[in-house]
């Protein structure tokens, strides 16, 4: 059961429910909506991280979905699991991404991802070794889009874990 209630989309401004509706009334959203100047920019950020910029869309879930593992976040790992399928990240690869160092299924991008995403996550920075074997395989523009990607999900399984989102079921928000 979330901490506070969620946010009526019958009380909310129209361009608030609009992206409610487009986001179909998940339960983040419906919390994350109390705030609608904040929600809409959440909505912009996280709409440019999942669908522009130059990071391979595989790598991207992969390092969503880890980041939320780390941060302990069922919400946020049972979400990009479903949406890493939908770009091509592979059963086994969800399936090891607890325990992806011992996994085979993951190319040496893909590992060197984790390795960042880990690091992002634990660390205070990356360290030396870990950030040149990321940065050699990415371009620049890549590179930032995924240490942006694993802030973004780091604050968002935050933000999910201190409200206390509720899960719903996959067919209430997949159309």
């Amino acid at each position: 059961m979330a901490r506070i209630d969620y946010s009526d989309p019958s009380k909310a401004t129209d361009r608030t429910r609009e992206i409610l509706d487009k986001n179909r009334n998940a339960n983040i959203f419906r919390m994350m909506s109390h705030a609608p100047s904040y929600f809409e920019q959440y909505c912009r950020l996280g709409g440019a991280i999942r669908h522009k910029g130059e990071l391979d869309p595989v790598v991207r879930e992969l390092a969503i979905t880890r980041t939320g593992i780390l941060c302990e976040a069922p919400y946020e790992i049972i979400a990009h699991k479903r949406i890493g399928k939908n770009v091509g990240v592979t059963d086994a690869q969800n399936e090891a991404l607890e325990n992806w160092q011992a996994a085979t299924c993951f190319d040496e991008t893909q590992r060197a991802a984790l390795a960042f995403t880990d690091e992002i996550v634990k660390l205070k920075k990356p360290t030396d070794a870990t950030f040149k074997a990321i940065a050699a395989r990415l371009t620049p523009a890549a590179l930032v889009e995924l240490q942006l990607s694993v802030g973004f999900y780091i604050m968002t399984s935050k933000f999910l874990e201190t409200f206390e989102i509720d899960l719903q079921p996959v067919t209430e928000v997949v159309g």
